[in-house]
């Protein structure tokens, strides 16, 4: 089923395909379906507050006429939209609903007007949604030259979604339709999709790795202050015994990535208060200052040696301010890491994937680097496989941070040669991700794999924590056998005198014309001095 749900939404996106590239189209189909999803939510939701049966009102025809009913009426109007507003967190005039927007499109009379005046109308009337179609850019040329080609083109992206049933699943199911369509977009649109997503199965390694010990939570709080679509973070649920009651805070510098997210936690389910995202730059001003400021797990994909300030004023941040140098203006990375850090609570787990400079680089970064590994912090450094990410190939680490340790040591996985190779992209298999896993939970030496270094070791080689100097992959190779070897050579010399043999003889049985005597003379020629 979510197979099938899948292919159609993505079909949906035909004829956007053919005008746009795919992080633009992807706005447009990713914006459409959370409208979608909203509308015919409140319709199942007017229903079951009615008292009505879903058999009965199967069809949204039915559901809208019910809605128009109950709203006309002036004693269950106020009643009716003050408890949508209360359990939805939002209304939607009937006019304005998708399913009647969409039967105007089968019928060729929808304007695109009104579909913009529905975006308006949720947009300025409820926080939760402000902003979040801003970029569903209704007048934009890319979408045809007039607005009569703009009208046809989104009229036939409505038809193909209306037929799409979204609210009729159990569980996650359109959230992660809607999670599927956005690691489709990320893999089509290339370098530009780095920003705003990260590939499932490296978000369910770090999401099972910061869960582990804190499963029983009855109240678990998740921040990633990189956040792009949303996904590390709602990943960590599905390894947590009390899923529901997870609080999510992220932030995301990037507006229209920053609404992606918004869209998707949304239509994962999660609740307006149990999410407090912002949509700003994490390093340039701290955030969240106000409580809660630490959560039980920090989850971070951010930009690879990406530029910052660097500004002399933030040796005085409270974040940095231990460390005694800044991350160089020209690689973040390390200020990525620490701003996370500092957000972790003393019980929790902190999983960041960067590039593996940050684990041998010197200068302030090597000043960072020491610090870090005389507090103990860095709990593991697991080494990925190449290729993994859109937008870049280079094999990446993910460093695992905890606060309070009794120990310094540090647990060195290299999981960089155990991928499935893809066409454009390597991809971890389930086997891969349980051999890291099981690994990190043993914490102890495999042989070409894992090894467990203790600060005294780590002090020995300078704080650089490049993983081959922990973890020895090398494979001698096998003894040549110079006697076969020597055998082979000879038996080929002499296959290749007889086959000299035969050709010699096939060449002087040649008839042959007079202009092609010297030719003929000069192979066989050839053949007498080998």
């Amino acid at each position: 089923m979510g197979a099938e749900l899948n292919q159609r939404l993505f079909s949906a996106a035909d004829n956007l395909r053919s005008k746009m590239d795919a992080s633009e189209y992807k706005n447009y189909l990713l914006g459409l379906i959370f409208y979608k999803y909203l509308s015919d939510k409140l319709l199942v939701q007017v229903v079951e507050l009615a008292d009505e049966s879903l058999d009965t009102y199967s069809t949204q025809e039915k559901q809208k006429e019910l809605y128009q009913e109950l709203l006309s009426d002036e004693d269950t109007k106020e009643d009716l939209l003050a408890t949508l507003i209360d359990t939805l967190g939002y209304d939607i005039e009937p006019a304005y609903l998708f399913n009647v927007l969409a039967d105007q499109a089968k019928q060729n009379v929808f304007q695109l007007n009104d579909l913009n005046k529905a975006f308006i109308q949720l947009s300025t009337k409820y926080d939760t949604f402000n902003g979040l179609f801003d970029d569903v850019d209704l007048t934009s040329k890319k979408l045809g030259s007039d607005d009569q080609q703009r009208n046809v083109t989104i009229t036939e992206v409505l038809k193909k979604l209306n037929d799409v049933d979204v609210v009729g699943y159990e569980g996650d199911v359109i959230g992660d339709a809607y999670e599927f369509l956005i690691s489709q977009f990320a893999s089509e649109a290339g370098k530009k999709a780095g920003e705003f997503y990260t590939p499932h199965m490296v978000s369910d390694m770090m999401a099972r790795i910061v869960a582990i010990g804190q499963e029983d939570k009855k109240l678990f709080s998740v921040f990633d202050p990189t956040m792009g679509s949303g996904s590390l973070m709602l990943n960590v649920r599905h390894y947590l015994n009390h899923p529901d009651k997870v609080k999510y805070h992220g932030q995301e510098l990037n507006t229209t990535t920053f609404n992606l997210a918004k869209m998707n936690l949304i239509l994962h389910g999660v609740d307006a208060e149990d999410m407090n995202v912002r949509n700003g730059d994490t390093l340039n001003k701290d955030w969240p200052t106000d409580e809660p400021y630490t959560f039980d797990s920090v989850v971070m994909n951010p930009p690879y040696s990406a530029k910052w300030s660097a500004d002399a004023t933030f040796l005085d941040d409270s974040r940095f301010n231990r460390y005694g140098k800044l991350a160089p203006k020209s690689k973040a990375d390390f200020a990525f890491v620490l701003h996370g850090y500092y957000h972790l609570k003393e019980t929790g787990t902190m999983a960041i994937v960067l590039p593996h400079g940050v684990l041998f680089r010197g200068a302030a970064e090597g000043t960072i680097r020491k610090k870090l590994l005389e507090d103990g912090s860095i709990y593991a450094v697991i080494g990925m496989p190449a290729n993994l990410f859109f937008g870049t190939s280079i094999p990446t680490t993910v460093i695992i941070l905890k606060k309070n340790r009794t120990n310094r040591d540090v647990l060195f996985i290299d999981a960089s040669n155990d991928f499935i190779k893809g066409k454009n992209q390597n991809k971890l298999s389930k086997e891969n991700i349980e051999k890291i896993i099981e690994t990190y939970k043993n914490r102890a030496e495999v042989e070409k794999y894992a090894y467990l270094a203790n600060f005294d070791e780590i002090k020995e080689n300078d704080y650089n924590l490049n993983i081959p100097r922990y973890v020895d992959t090398f494979e001698e190779e096998e003894p040549v056998d110079m006697e076969s070897v020597g055998k082979e050579i000879k038996e080929v010399r002499e296959s290749k005198k007889e086959l000299e043999k035969s050709l010699f003889e096939a060449i002087s049985s040649l008839q042959y014309s007079d202009e092609d005597e010297e030719w003929i003379k000069g192979a066989l020629e050839v053949f007498k001095n080998d």
